[in-house]
């Protein structure tokens, strides 16, 4: 698609979805790539700016991340972020050491107003630090726009050149004026027009599927997700009676979930979609047999998905197109896309087998966050209780039950879930928390029940709150919630003696447990 848009050069960093996430929320679409990716590529991807992320290294030292001073003078504005502000000094003959005092979290910087990177932006402003590294000297060229008492140089630019560097993160949001940054480089020193709009993305993306899939048979995997059902609506409005819909029940959905997508879905519907039920529930539990890692577990769910979807196109005939709901943390966290560490493979992108037997993968949603998915699926015209429905991870369960699966631990798993959504609900917590759901430990402990020892498993809650689902914090639930809830977790669920809440926000722990 023919469009403006800056590169976010991940050379590490934690943040580099979020910055991704900021740009676009700018209106300017963005694209995170390696630092490994090759110059030419970069160069012929014709970026309006380019971002460089933070990351754990120290620039000094031998063998640590780095990129060829070329992309410097290409004349595209460059904001160098942590990391990126220390590469952006050290490469251009400035000089980086370690930093006599550190500095971490919130700290009060004072910034020049004069710097088009901090037009409208208040003199003194609180933003997030965290660096053992300073940049000690500024490159030739280049004056201080910001500092802190322990950091000399907090920003930088070399305005001639359109080069830009910050030592601490604009990109959270303990930066209060972060966003304002952003959008000043984003806007005003790339010249963006800010024209990336969902509106334009659904109709591109429609004609863009309708052009490839010309006459040819499309098979999509809905879940019944926000994720899948946005993708199969997109694809029922390109290509019509071309779609078939294929819902695989694993045996690992909440409880009562497949006669819920059933209905929503299937012949008795809103939508006039051709809609297959799947059940293959002992064909997954077999295969899960005895597995307890939890990234073989997403593997073979991820595998034994394409299998039935295989399967099912054979009986369909000459199915030419595979259709799922794949988004960009997805990409990202799998390894497949900037160069931060695997955090998990997701299903449907390091849990594909090599081998598929359809011509093409369409992913239509492949470059969206979830806030980005939503928006489109309301532009598509699906409900609203649709669209702002609970995120439901592909491999369901499976990765909320630690350990092995199990028949047994699933329904276990299906109830205290269902008791604990609810409690949500009767006590009005359910709009106020972004996502919740009970998970099985693999931990058992002695309890007493009825005057008799028990040796059974303990549940964890979970209920988060966040923005953009990359981070989160641990939702403030009330006492006399969580105390209902367990009370009747205990009672009702069989095998549970125990049932813990898990305050712990993302990072350092991820949403889900698996």
């Amino acid at each position: 698609m023919n469009r403006e848009m800056v590169i976010v050069l991940d050379f590490g960093g934690q943040y580099n979805q979020l910055i991704a996430r900021r740009v676009r929320e700018c209106n300017v679409y963005c694209e995170i790539y390696s630092y490994k990716t090759d110059f030419e590529k970069i160069k012929a991807l014709n970026p309006r700016g380019i971002i460089f992320t933070g990351g754990p290294n120290s620039c000094y030292e031998e063998g640590a991340p780095a990129y060829t001073k070329e992309i410097f003078e290409l004349g595209i504005p460059v904001l160098g972020i942590c990391y990126g502000s220390q590469l952006m000094m050290h490469l251009l003959g400035g000089k980086v050491e370690k930093a006599p005092v550190r500095e971490y979290g919130k700290i009060e910087v004072t910034v020049d107003c004069a710097s088009p990177l901090f037009e409208n932006v208040s003199e003194t402003t609180i933003c997030w630090m965290s660096h053992n590294d300073y940049i000690s000297a500024a490159a030739p060229g280049f004056r201080a726009t910001a500092h802190t008492p322990d950091c000399p140089f907090a920003a930088l630019e070399n305005a001639e050149k359109k080069l830009y560097a910050t030592q601490f993160h604009p990109e959270v949001l303990h930066t209060q004026e972060g966003q304002k940054m952003l959008s000043n480089f984003v806007r005003k020193i790339c010249g963006c027009a800010g024209d990336w709009r969902m509106d334009s993305f659904v109709e591109e993306s429609i004609r863009s599927i309708r052009e490839k899939v010309g006459d040819g048979k499309v098979l999509c995997a809905l879940s019944g997700g926000v994720d899948s059902s946005v993708a199969a609506v997109m694809l029922a409005k390109a290509v019509g009676d071309q779609l078939t819909c294929v819902f695989v029940d694993h045996g690992l959905l909440r409880k009562n979930e497949g006669d819920e997508v059933e209905a929503v879905f299937g012949p008795d519907g809103p939508y006039d979609l051709h809609f297959i039920r799947v059940n293959a529930q002992k064909r997954f539990y077999e295969k899960l047999r005895g597995v307890e890692d939890p990234e073989k577990k997403r593997k073979i769910i991820g595998e034994e998905f394409i299998r039935v979807f295989e399967d099912e196109a054979k009986k369909i005939g000459a199915v030419d197109f595979f259709v799922q709901g794949t988004i960009y943390p997805d990409v990202v966290e799998s390894g497949d896309g900037g160069e931060s560490t695997t955090i998990k493979s997701h299903h449907n992108v390091g849990g594909l087998p090599e081998h598929v037997d359809f011509k093409e993968i369409i992913e239509p949603l492949r470059n969206l966050f979830k806030d980005e998915v939503r928006k489109a699926g309301l532009e598509l015209g699906i409900p609203d209780y649709l669209v702002f429905r609970q995120p439901f991870p592909g491999p369901g369960l499976g990765i909320r039950i630690v350990g092995e699966i199990t028949a047994e631990k699933v329904a276990m798993v299906q109830d205290a879930d269902a008791i604990w959504r609810e409690e949500i609900a009767k006590a009005g917590w359910d709009t106020k928390v972004n996502q919740y759901f009970a998970a099985l430990t693999n931990m058992r402990s002695v309890g007493v029940m009825g005057d008799e020892r028990t040796y059974d498993y303990a549940i964890a809650l979970r209920a988060v709150t966040t923005t953009d689902f990359m981070t989160a914090e641990s939702a403030h639930i009330p006492w006399e919630v969580i105390e209902k809830t367990t009370s009747r977790i205990v009672n009702e669920v069989k095998h549970v003696n125990r049932v813990l809440y898990d305050c712990t926000g993302k990072p350092p722990a991820t949403i889900e447990f698996e």
